[in-house]
């Protein structure tokens, strides 16, 4: 499974045989140019309008002989509508996510498996991972030259100002909890650092309280390098790091000092990547189109010493208990048994700007 196409405002790409990571991999590359693409996902991701107008976000309709068009629009309060058409077949959807606000950001895909005769519709609040689903029936397949005019020629399309990136996939592509160290990042281990790529269940972490963690699971996903996918630089020495890491944005760093308890009165505090971005200790990568995310399962969502940086392990909640998010997740192939309950931590998570003014306190 692979990525095949992504655009944005300023770049325009397609490719049948894969892009970035997934170059050379994808399924359609045997594909005729006319074909068609049973199973996949198109992914959107957008800013709301601040003053919580709704927007069409996309719009899109071809020609002959395929009729195809798909539209995708935000409605106040967190909800949108997809319409897809192809010839006289028509796939209308609504979606809502409560607790969305106007002016945040929202991930929406679109799956499809034209064999199985099912479609879902996702919504996902980044930032909070709050989520919402929608299934439908006998959903269409779409051609591989219809999409590769809606992606690659923004002539062909509408894409309104709001919309950070849309990336098709031939995957189902899975929604809730999502790896988000870089590969190459090492993580603390009793015999020494090793490459978070490496570790594998059954395998033991130092914590960053010093305690041996057992591995239960590790994860691996794919995903577009960019908007609220693309990798953070966080750089040595600034917290604790002996080198620079790459990691996703939602991403957060466990810290703790004096500084944390003279300003927010609590041993340690949860600040999300993003957050720190200030062009001098964090700052946005640059480069691939596509990034691999690696994430750890621990029996605790314990945090580990990532080249000196303590970072949470990969957050999942009660998840096994609700079947359908679980079967809706990156975690769905895995013994629901072997999974543990993460309870919220009791660590409060720092807002943009208190994360600003601790990043800048221990700059100075």
């Amino acid at each position: 499974m692979a990525w095949i196409a992504l655009t944005d405002h300023a770049d325009h790409r397609f490719s049948k045989s894969g892009l970035g990571c997934d170059a050379g991999r994808a399924p359609t590359a045997r594909i005729a140019d006319d074909g068609l693409l049973v199973r996949g996902s198109i992914l959107i991701e957008t800013h709301l309008a601040s003053d919580g107008r709704p927007l069409q976000l996309l719009s899109y309709r071809g020609g002959p002989p395929w009729n195809c068009s798909l539209s995708v629009q935000s409605i106040p309060d967190g909800g949108v509508v997809l319409v897809m058409g192809l010839g006289g077949d028509l796939l209308h959807a609504v979606a809502r996510l409560d607790g969305v606000g106007a002016g945040e950001t929202l991930r929406i895909t679109y799956s499809w498996d034209a064999p199985a005769r099912w479609a879902r519709l996702a919504l996902e609040h980044v930032g909070t991972g709050h989520i919402a689903m929608v299934d439908m029936a006998s959903p269409s397949p779409l051609p591989l030259c219809e999409l590769r005019k809606m992606m690659a020629d923004p002539l062909q399309r509408r894409l309104d100002r709001h919309v950070r990136f849309m990336a098709v996939s031939t995957a189902i592509e899975p929604i809730g909890p999502t790896p988000a160290i870089t590969a190459h990042v090492p993580i603390a281990t009793p015999w020494g650092p090793r490459e978070v790529a490496q570790l594998k269940r059954g395998d033991v972490v130092t914590s960053a309280t010093g305690e041996g963690v057992p591995v239960l699971h590790t994860l691996r996903r794919v995903v577009p390098a960019r908007g609220s996918f693309r990798p953070i630089r966080l750089r040595a020495p600034y917290f604790g790091l002996r080198r620079d890491i790459l990691v996703a944005p939602d991403q957060r760093l466990v810290i703790g000092g004096s500084e944390v308890e003279y300003m927010f009165g609590r041993e340690r505090v949860l600040v999300p990547a993003r957050h720190l971005v200030n062009g001098v200790s964090a700052l946005y990568a640059s480069g691939g189109i596509t990034v691999a995310y690696h994430g750890l399962i621990l029996p605790g969502c314990e945090a580990v010493s990532a080249a000196g940086a303590p970072l949470e392990s990969l957050f999942i909640g009660r998840i096994r208990r609700k079947p359908v998010m679980l079967a809706a997740s990156l975690l769905a192939a895995l013994d629901r048994n072997t999974l543990p309950e993460h309870a919220l931590s009791t660590y409060p998570v720092l807002q943009p700007f208190e994360a600003i003014t601790l990043a800048e306190s221990r700059a100075a």
